[in-house]
């Protein structure tokens, strides 16, 4: 097969995500037949780097031979079964397994199928539980510049307007809260004052913050200082509301620990999990919580007490074993502290980029780094310039706007990240 017959096969009948169509009229789709490693690669046998994690999940390399192993003997046992009433050993293992690794006091597991959804979980929980209090608290407050998902109640949580404010009035009452600006410490207590502020005018309204730990994904890579989840922490206690931490992109090992929260040495009063979870395998999600939330909803028969939530898939065996096989690569190949290392080199390799006179700044926390330019409009539309620059080179770069980013499966060798990184970096100079 062509990439072209592919193509066009395609475009009869599909609608792509996060995409203007139109624009593939002069932009060819990428029709991917097989991926190994960190490459993905075409019908016409030209490879890519995937240098975005295929939308951040790819963790351990495409078609990684252990998770490939672990899901092929679960098919073979159960592929899926209700969890409502039933249960199986895939996800009590991940549970028990989950909970362990986690923050302490985070201590059940709720699945769903994705991020967005887990947020919604986590919403839901989080009102449901002060009314189950007798507490009606039905404001929910974010940072600015977040972003949580797609879905009707993620997307009121947001605030990136690229996303939001065509569907404002279908949204969920919200506030937000200034996020830190920038990675100082200081930058951190100053917004953490102004969380405080309006906790102390609102508490009695407020449900919960979520907010994205150290890294704001979708908000342009934003990144902030882990003494801002300290103070939050201790301003949600004082003042009874929930803490929700949406570690969708930021959970395990990106920020140089398996959880982020781990960087301020903090436990939420909801923990969310997607993405990285399964290794990029497949969707799957969770909410962790509280023993002392979970018991709240704990009672003789009473619909209105109860956590009445579900998803088709929710806990789905194959998902679930991809997740385990995941968890067992980290258990067993020293993983955070390699991730480390890797984090080093890309640090080093970044400081080229500080010489060009269309970069704003550098940042990194982990693996995860980010080149903000300048001097640009919106409709100057640099970033589908570099897009199309890496592509032609054999790397895929998936710039935010101006943001040139990167976030590699932990797999990378020295030698990609030179070839990734060096080619963002002419792309950039070419500009």
């Amino acid at each position: 097969m062509k990439n072209s017959e592919l193509k066009n096969r395609d475009l009869d009948v599909l609608w792509h995500p996060c995409t203007q169509m139109k624009d593939h009229e002069t932009l060819p789709l990428i029709p991917i037949k097989k991926a190994h490693g960190v490459y993905l690669e075409d019908f016409e046998g030209n490879r890519y780097i995937d240098a975005i994690s295929s939308w951040w999940v790819n963790m351990f390399g495409h078609t990684n031979t252990y998770i490939n192993k672990k899901i092929k003997e679960q098919l073979d046992t159960l592929e899926h079964v209700i969890l409502a009433g039933f249960t199986h050993e895939q996800v009590v293992t991940l549970s028990e397994r989950l909970v362990k690794l986690t923050p302490e006091g985070l201590d059940k597991c709720f699945y769903s199928d994705n991020g967005s959804s887990a947020v919604e979980v986590a919403l839901k929980m989080s009102y449901h539980a002060h009314l189950n209090d007798g507490v009606k608290k039905s404001l929910f407050v974010s940072l600015t510049n977040s972003y949580h998902g797609e879905t009707i109640g993620a997307l009121s949580v947001g605030d990136v307007e690229l996303y939001k404010d065509t569907y404002e009035p279908l949204l969920i009452k919200t506030v937000q809260t200034p996020v830190p600006a920038d990675m100082s410490k200081e930058a951190a207590q100053v917004a953490a004052l102004e969380f405080e502020k309006l906790a102390q005018k609102r508490a009695s309204e407020i449900s919960a913050i979520i907010l994205e730990p150290l890294i704001q994904g979708a908000g342009y890579m934003h990144m902030y200082h882990p003494h801002f989840l300290t103070l939050v922490r201790e301003i949600c206690t004082q003042y009874n509301i929930h803490f929700i931490a949406d570690e969708v992109m930021v959970g395990f090992g990106r920020t140089g620990e398996l959880f982020a929260c781990e960087k301020a040495k903090v436990s939420p009063d909801f923990l969310i999990l997607s993405k990285g979870l399964t290794g990029g395998y497949l969707p799957l999600s969770v909410v962790l919580t509280s023993n002392e939330i979970y018991m709240k909803f704990y009672c003789d028969y009473n619909e209105h007490k109860a956590f009445l939530h579900s998803h088709s898939y929710t806990g789905n065996a194959l998902a679930c074993a991809a997740a385990n096989a995941t968890l067992d690569i980290f258990e067993n190949d020293n993983v955070i502290e390699k991730n480390r290392e890797l984090s080093k080199y890309i640090a080093k390799k970044l400081k080229k980029f500080e010489n060009l006179e269309n970069v704003a700044e550098v940042r990194q926390t982990g693996m995860v780094a980010a080149v903000e330019l300048k001097g640009y409009k919106s409709e100057d539309r640099i970033g589908l310039k570099v897009y199309q620059y890496g592509l032609d080179r054999g790397v895929l770069l998936r710039p935010l706007g101006h943001i040139v980013y990167f976030m590699p499966p932990y797999i990378m060798t020295t030698q990609e990240c030179d070839t990734m990184i060096d080619t963002a970096y002419e792309a950039i100079k070419a500009l």
